[in-house]
């Protein structure tokens, strides 16, 4: 069973800046892919960015595309997620999730393709 804990969430101004960590308790086939993902009250989690375990974003939000970066340290077991001039509607509960390749393709951001979850951290963003 992975265990994946996210850390780094929190309250910041507009134009803030975050860093978003995710633990996982191991490594291997399971996590495989890596990603996080970000959902508020009342709408579908959405996928912010995918990277499978050489270190290739494979999925990215064009929402987020160029404030928000995702790396990982295999060595650590850790995901990270860069989070850069923050907006108002960056605010969410962000999650991190880990499973195994996909068959026939590569880390994508569907929900299905992902066997575990961490239990999320807030992020909110004022004006």
């Amino acid at each position: 069973e992975v265990q994946l804990v996210e850390s780094g969430g929190g309250a910041v101004q507009a134009g803030g800046s975050l860093r978003l960590t995710c633990a996982a308790s191991e490594y291997g086939d399971h996590v495989y892919c890596m990603g996080w993902f970000r959902q508020t009250p009342g709408k579908e989690r959405e996928g912010i960015a995918i990277m499978n375990s050489g270190g290739v974003t494979t999925a990215h939000a064009d929402s987020v595309e160029g404030r928000f970066t995702i790396s990982r340290d295999n060595t650590k077991n850790t995901l990270n997620l860069e989070i850069n001039n923050l907006r108002p509607e960056d605010s969410a509960a962000y999650y991190c999730a880990a499973g195994p390749k996909p068959w026939l393709s590569d880390c994508r951001t569907e929900r299905a393709d992902y066997g575990y979850w961490g239990q999320g951290t807030q992020v909110t963003v004022s004006s």
